[in-house]
C-alpha cells in the first residue's frame, strides 16, 4: 500500500550515478543522502515532530514518503507524535505487535525554492562526510608511505599539498631548512599521521622524518627493498648531515657498499632529493661498543666505557681527534648518540689519563688513610680493583693473601684494620647524627646505614612525620640510588607513616610489610613477633596482679 502513492523521478538515478562518478563513492551513499535531503523536506511540510522517511526506488527511480509511527506496549506514551499504543494500534491491525511500526504513506511533496535549497545542503554534507570518511580509510594505512603531491597553496609557511584525492598538509617545521615551494611545484614526502579530526581526515607529511630517508632508500637500493639489507636506525640533522646503520642478511653482499652504489649513485641521488645532505653509512653491529665506534666515524676511537644500567657510554679519542669526534657544533657526537641511543661522552686521552690519575690518588688517599698504610700497599689494592673498606671487610682472607705480595698476616691484619676503621667512622657519624637532631626512631626505620641517616638529617628529614612525608623519589635523591632502589624505599616510607601513627590502629597483621634490609619496622616479621610477645607478657603481668589482689586485700583486711 505504500507505494501506491509514489512519484516516478528516473533523473534522480542519472544525479546519482554522476556524484558517484564524479567524488569516486558508492552510488549507494549517495541515494540515502537523497533519501535523508527528501525525508527532512517532508518533515518540513508535514511537521518535525514526526518520523518522515522517504525511499527511492533503485531501479525506476520512483520516490515514496511514509509516515512511520511506533507501536508501544505502554500507555501514556512518551511521544504522541512517533508513537501510538498498543491498545489502539490493534483497531487498526488486529495482528500489531509492541515494537512494530504502522506505516502510512504520505502524497509526494511538490519541492519549493527553500526546500529544494535545504534538500541541497543535506545532500552536499552527506556527501562530503562520505568523501572524507574514504580518504581517512584510504591513507589511514599508507602512514609510512612516501607519496607526490603538488604545492596547492601556504599558510603560514605551511604548505597545503593537494594528492589528487585529498589533501595534506607539510608544515613549515617538517620541511628541510633553506628549500622553498611555490604555488604549483611538485613535492615529495613522507606520511608520517593520519588523524580523523572533525573537520575532516588530517594527512600530515614530512620531509625530515628518519623514516623518510629510509624509504628513500628502498626506492634506490633493489637489496633493501627485497629485504637482504636491513635498515636498523637512521639519525638526521636535516638539510646538514644524516648517519645510517645497515645489516645485510647475505654474508656475499657488502650492505655499505650496495647502499652507495657504483661510484656513488644510489646515495647521490637520495642526497639530491635531501637538498645535499651529507649521509654516514655504517655497518650495524649487535655489540654496543662497536656500534659505538662505528657511529662515531670518521674519529678514531681508542677506548670505549659502557654503562647499560644507565644507558651511557664514555668514548676515548686521541687528542686531535677530538673536534672530529665532536663535530661541527656537535653534530657528530649528537648524531651518533641518536643511532645507537646510548648518552655518549668523549673524553681525550689526556682527559682521560689525568681522571684516572686523580681516581686513583682518591682511593689509594682512602686506604692510606682508614687502613694506616704507606702508598705502596694501597696501591696494590687499587691496582686490584678495591675502591671502599666494606670491600676490605667482605673480602675473604684467603682471597685477599693472594694478591702479590700480601701473606695471610697482612690480609687478616687489612680486614682488622679496615673494621676498626668502620667501626669509627659510623661511630663518628653516628655521634654527628645525634647532634644534628635525627631521632631514634627514624634510626630504626629502614636500616639506614650512619651515612645515610647523616644525609637525611642535612635535608631536614629528622622526625618520623618527616620521613613519613616524603615521597619515593624524594628518599632515593637523598640517600642515592645505590642505597635503595623504589621498592625498598616505598616499604620504608610505609612503615614510617605506621610507626608514625598515621593510620591510627591498625592490626598487625594488615600492617605494611618493609623490604629494607634489616628492617624491624612495623609490619615486618620481627616487628609482629616482638609486638606479639610483648601484648602476651603485658596481658600476663595484667592477670597475676589481678590474682593476687584479693590476697593483698584479705592481708589488709582487720
Amino acid at each position: 500500500m505504500a507505494t501506491d502513492i509514489a512519484l516516478a523521478r528516473p533523473e534522480l538515478l542519472q544525479v546519482a550515478d554522476a556524484v558517484a562518478r564524479e567524488k569516486m563513492i558508492e552510488r549507494e551513499e549517495v541515494l540515502e543522502a537523497m533519501e535523508q535531503a527528501m525525508g527532512k523536506a517532508g518533515r518540513a511540510k508535514y511537521g518535525q515532530e514526526k518520523d518522515i522517511r522517504a525511499f527511492i526506488d533503485r531501479k525506476d527511480g520512483r520516490v515514496t514518503l511514509q509516515k512511520w509511527t511506533e507501536i508501544v506496549d505502554a500507555e501514556p506514551v512518551e511521544n504522541e507524535s512517533t508513537q501510538i499504543p498498543l491498545r489502539i494500534a490493534l483497531k487498526f491491525k488486529p495482528d500489531a505487535k509492541a515494537g512494530e511500526f504502522i506505516v502510512d504513506p504520505l502524497p509526494p511533496i511538490d519541492f519549493g525554492r527553500i526546500a529544494a535549497q535545504t534538500a541541497k545542503q543535506v545532500i552536499v554534507q552527506r556527501v562530503r562526510e562520505v568523501e572524507r570518511k574514504k580518504q581517512f580509510d584510504e591513507y589511514k594505512d599508507r602512514v609510512g608511505e612516501i607519496i607526490n603531491g603538488v604545492v596547492k597553496r601556504t599558510e603560514y609557511g605551511n604548505l597545503m599539498v593537494d594528492l589528487g584525492r585529498a589533501e595534506a598538509l607539510l608544515r613549515r617545521d617538517e620541511t628541510i631548512p633553506r628549500e622553498a615551494y611555490r604555488n604549483g611545484d611538485r613535492v615529495r614526502a613522507f606520511i608520517y599521521d593520519v588523524r580523523e579530526e572533525q573537520r575532516g581526515p588530517q594527512i600530515f607529511l614530512s620531509r625530515t622524518h628518519p623514516g623518510f630517508l629510509a624509504k628513500l632508500f628502498a626506492q634506490e637500493v633493489p637489496e633493501i627493498y627485497d629485504g637482504i639489507i636491513e635498515i636498523k636506525a637512521v639519525a638526521r640533522d636535516p638539510g646538514s648531515r644524516a648517519k645510517m646503520a645497515v645489516i645485510s642478511r647475505d654474508s656475499s653482499i657488502d650492505p655499505v657498499g650496495a647502499c652507495v652504489g657504483m661510484r656513488g649513485s644510489r646515495v647521490q641521488a637520495v642526497v639530491a632529493e635531501l637538498q645535499g645532505e651529507k649521509i654516514d653509512i655504517i655497518p650495524w653491529s649487535q655489540d654496543p661498543a662497536t656500534f659505538i665506534v662505528n657511529a662515531l666515524a670518521p674519529a678514531e676511537v681508542t677506548k670505549v666505557v659502557l654503562d647499560d644500567d644507565a644507558h651511557r657510554v664514555e668514548v676515548v679519542v686521541p687528542d686531535d681527534q677530538l673536534s672530529l669526534a665532536i663535530g661541527r657544533r656537535g653534530q657528530n657526537v649528537r648524531l651518533a648518540s641518536q643511532l645507537t641511543r646510548y648518552d655518549v661522552d668523549i673524553l681525550t686521552e689526556a682527559e682521560e689519563s689525568e681522571r684516572r690519575q686523580a681516581d686513583f690518588k682518591k682511593r689509594s688517599d682512602l686506604f692510606v688513610d682508614g687502613l694506616d698504610v704507606d702508598d705502596v700497599i694501597a696501591g696494590l689494592l687499587v691496582t686490584e680493583g678495591f675502591s671502599t673498606l666494606e670491600e676490605i671487610v667482605e673480602i675473604e682472607e684467603e682471597e685477599l693473601a693472594e694478591i702479590e705480595g700480601f701473606d695471610e698476616s697482612i690480609a687478616q691484619e687489612l680486614k682488622r684494620r679496615a673494621a676498626e676503621s668502620l667501626e669509627k667512622r659510623d661511630a663518628e657519624l653516628d655521634e654527628k647524627r645525634r647532634e644534628m637532631g635525627v631521632d631514634d626512631a627514624v634510626a630504626e626505620t629502614g636500616g639506614f646505614t650512619p651515612a645515610m641517616l647523616v644525609a637525611l638529617g642535612e635535608k631536614d628529614v629528622k622526625t618520623l612525620d618527616d620521613l613519613a612525608d616524603l615521597a619515593s623519589d624524594e628518599l632515593i635523591e637523598i640517600i642515592g640510588s645505590d642505597g635503595v632502589d623504589e621498592e625498598t624505599a616505598n616499604a620504608i616510607i610505609m612503615a614510617a607513616r605506621q610507626r608514625a601513627g598515621w593510620f591510627g590502629d591498625v592490626p598487625e597483621s594488615d600492617a605494611p610489610e618493609s623490604d629494607a634490609p634489616g628492617s624491624d619496622a612495623p609490619g615486618s616479621d620481627a616487628a609482629a613477633s616482638n609486638a606479639g610477645d610483648g601484648n602476651e607478657a603485658a596481658d600476663g603481668a595484667a592477670e597475676a596482679e589481678a590474682a593476687e589482689a584479693p590476697a593483698d586485700a584479705s592481708d589488709r583486711a582487720p
